[in-house]
């Protein structure tokens, strides 16, 4: 049997093709599901991820948008399937990518989120010490347990295998490939959360680029050791750039979806010295909210958690925004700022603004959003020119791509933000100067880098 059939012949990969078990996925999608995945996705662990929404705290203002991270896996599942059965075609990658690698990239597509936990990412974007990356939770779930036992008896995989592929740097040849498949400009995980995000927010954005002749131009890179596109996918690729930047601009950045991020951290933040904090991370959101709710009970970020998981929705205000273009200044002042920093400046900014309003405002009703200290990965991936038989790489060949992918994606698609609680939102609307304000505020805070910021 060659390089390519024994790839086609992995019985996930098989099944594309078969009467095999399906798992029907929106919209109107089946997902093919064989005996060691189906014991793979009924652990305890795996159907955590039933309990966790892939978009938190977006449902606040897409209120459709409450899939959930095992049906994303899922998904990512299947794309993993419908990769393999095309680049099984490409000698390259058939020689370079056996059927064991093949089949440890399987295993990582399925279970590529289960160190994720609810409202992972603003926890995360806050780096408090003592909280890992949700990379680095993987090993909790899959080192150990009924996971580990299927790894090692249905698919010959020791767990450590995966939590090198999904968390460390590849070493060999054929593992930078399959961590290229599953995290890079053009991988598994994009491909579902872009079209899923969209499909169930309610919105086109993430949906209006072609899958399948984006999958069908998949090859190796000139290197040989990640994903490339032949020409005839370039369009394809710039369509799902765009489509990134939009979901980014009108869905995980929307100012109401920010406001509720901010009100979390905040809260959050008021629990950082926690002892075993990450000890909580192991459970569904309705448990991890439960637990919240009595933290924070006595607290003032009660009032926080109540808006966002309270019997009535109240969402800080947006009272200014400032971008890349808009108002630089400002902007370069807070972006990728420590999170301890922008709670220090807010509780500045609060008090100035109680002076200029001539009330006593406390420190959790004034909030900052920046972006993160961390920024979007750069998308870039070369193109295949078959009848030259040359590679370019996709920027230098589309003005589109270098316009939204290389050119500072953050800066122009998240802004920096000033949320109020609605009960002083008309008085400090009227507040002459705020970008002078905030700048005052920013001074402030740097010369009290030690103060705390529980209030």
């Amino acid at each position: 049997m060659n390089d390519s059939n024994r790839l086609r012949a992995i019985p996930e990969v098989a099944s594309l093709e078969s009467s095999a078990d399906r798992i029907r996925l929106a919209p109107e999608v089946d997902v093919p599901i064989s005996a060691r995945v189906r014991r793979l996705i009924d652990t305890p662990q795996f159907r955590r991820l039933a309990r966790i929404p892939q978009l938190g705290l977006v449902s606040l203002v897409y209120p459709a948008a409450t899939h959930s991270r095992f049906e994303h896996s899922l998904g990512v599942y299947r794309l993993a399937l419908l990769f393999l059965r095309h680049l099984a075609s490409d000698a390259r990658f058939a020689a370079r990518v056996g059927p064991r690698d093949a089949e440890l990239f399987i295993a990582a597509a399925l279970l590529h989120d289960i160190g994720h936990w609810p409202f992972c990412h603003p926890i995360e974007d806050m780096r408090i010490r003592g909280v890992p990356r949700h990379e680095e939770f993987i090993a909790r779930f899959v080192t150990a347990g009924e996971i580990a036992d299927c790894l090692r008896s249905d698919w010959g995989l020791e767990p450590e295998e995966l939590v090198s592929v999904l968390s460390e740097e590849p070493k060999s040849e054929a593992r930078r490939i399959i961590a290229s498949l599953l995290s890079g400009p053009i991988d598994i995980d994009k491909l579902d959360y872009l079209s899923r995000d969209s499909l169930h927010a309610g919105v086109p954005y993430g949906r209006n680029f072609d899958q399948a002749r984006l999958i069908g131009s998949l090859c190796l890179n000139e290197a040989g050791d990640g994903l490339a596109i032949s020409e005839k996918g370039k369009t394809a690729a710039e369509m799902m750039v765009f489509a990134r930047y939009v979901m980014f601009s009108e869905v995980y950045w929307h100012h109401g979806v920010r406001s509720a991020t901010a009100m979390l951290q905040r809260a959050f933040w008021s629990l950082r010295r926690t002892p075993d904090i990450e000890t909580h991370f192991a459970c569904g959101e309705p448990e991890f909210i439960e637990w919240l709710r009595e933290r924070l009970a006595e607290t003032p970020a009660a009032e926080l958690f109540a808006g966002l998981f309270g019997a009535r929705r109240r969402l800080h205000k947006r009272l200014a925004q400032f971008s890349f273009i808009e108002n630089r200044a400002v902007y370069e002042r807070l972006a990728g700022r420590p999170y301890a920093w922008l709670c220090r400046c807010a509780e500045e900014l609060a008090t100035l603004l109680g002076g200029a309003c001539g009330r006593e405002i406390a420190p959790w009703r004034v909030l900052l959003d920046a972006p993160p200290v961390e920024k979007e990965v750069e998308f870039r991936i070369e193109v295949f020119y078959a009848k030259e038989g040359r590679y370019r790489l996709l920027e230098d060949v589309s003005p589109v791509v270098r316009a939204l992918a290389k050119e500072q994606f953050d800066d122009f698609v998240k802004r920096v933000r000033v949320f109020v609680d609605p009960e002083i939102a008309d008085d400090t609307r009227r507040v002459a100067d705020l970008g002078a304000l905030i700048t005052r505020a920013a001074a402030l805070a740097d010369r009290e880098p030690e103060r705390g910021s529980d209030g």
